[in-house]
């Protein structure tokens, strides 16, 4: 069955959240809905936004171009355009767009039947991303306090964080999000390499099944999750890296405003080493 033939059967209305069939149509192999157009709306204000931003920087040069937050003397207000606005016109774009996306997977959901599962998963990331504009700066009293958009004055934030909390690798949180992170990494390539031996067999053999990429891991490791475990391990390892990302920096200025190194003193303090 080809795939155009498959999708007739899905392509109905109905599910929709908000623009009832005003929006609920498909232009090629794209669903638009009223979230679509809303996540275009903001992407490509958002767009312009940046090189026009980019324009009155004095560089077109990719890696120098940077749209700066606010001074941290203007507090949770609106700022100049020049001198911070034009952020926080941006953020709201970005933000805008993430949600609409996000809200148009749902609606996606509804017509298939199927479970929040990817939105959900994608609500994960976009909640990293507010948690760095929009919560943070809110719990710190200045929007100063987002990052800047562009590529090297993001990572120079990212470095500059870290030293303004002395060594920012002892934070617990951050420990956890990287664990997680590289525990992804390494859970699912282990899963792709097992389906792409499985799959692709060597000339004259013959593709094999899930049996024996069951039986490959419990000779390796002495237990197989199973196909439907690896993709469950793979959601949890993925949002849980989001998730802890999102909590080790909105605890760090907002809750913890020393060295990260110092907050490992209660260990040193404990009884037992009295």
């Amino acid at each position: 069955m080809s795939m155009l033939n498959f999708e007739r059967k899905y392509r109905v209305r109905g599910g929709t959240l908000l623009g009832g069939d005003l929006f609920d149509f498909w232009v090629g192999p794209f669903w638009v809905g009223f979230f679509g157009v809303t996540t275009a709306f903001f992407s490509l204000v958002g767009i312009l936004l940046i090189v026009w931003g980019a324009s009155q920087g004095g560089t077109w040069n990719l890696w120098q171009i940077s749209i700066a937050p606010p001074d941290l003397k203007y507090g949770l207000g609106m700022a100049p355009l020049m001198e911070g606005g034009l952020w926080q016109l941006i953020t709201v774009c970005a933000t805008g767009a993430f949600i609409s996306w996000a809200l148009r997977e749902v609606e996606i959901c509804r017509k298939l039947g199927i479970g929040y599962h990817v939105p959900f998963a994608f609500s994960v990331a976009i909640l990293a991303y507010v948690t760095l504009v929009i919560i943070r700066p809110l719990l710190m009293g200045a929007w100063g306090h987002g990052f800047p958009y562009g590529i090297m004055s993001h990572l120079d934030w990212v470095s500059n964080t870290g030293y303004q909390y002395l060594h920012f690798h002892y934070n617990p949180a951050h420990m956890l999000a990287v664990s997680f992170f590289f525990a992804t990494t390494f859970a699912l390539s282990l899963h792709g390499a097992l389906i792409l031996s499985a799959t692709n067999p060597g000339k004259g053999e013959v593709v094999k099944t899930p049996e024996h990429e069951n039986t490959f891991f419990r000779d390796a490791i002495g237990y197989s999750i199973g196909t439907l475990g690896i993709h469950r391990l793979g959601l949890f390892l993925a949002l849980s890296a989001g998730f802890w990302s999102a909590v080790c920096i909105v605890i760090s200025g907002p809750f913890w405003t020393r060295g990260w190194p110092e907050w490992w003193s209660w260990w040193l303090n404990l009884p037992v080493w009295k």
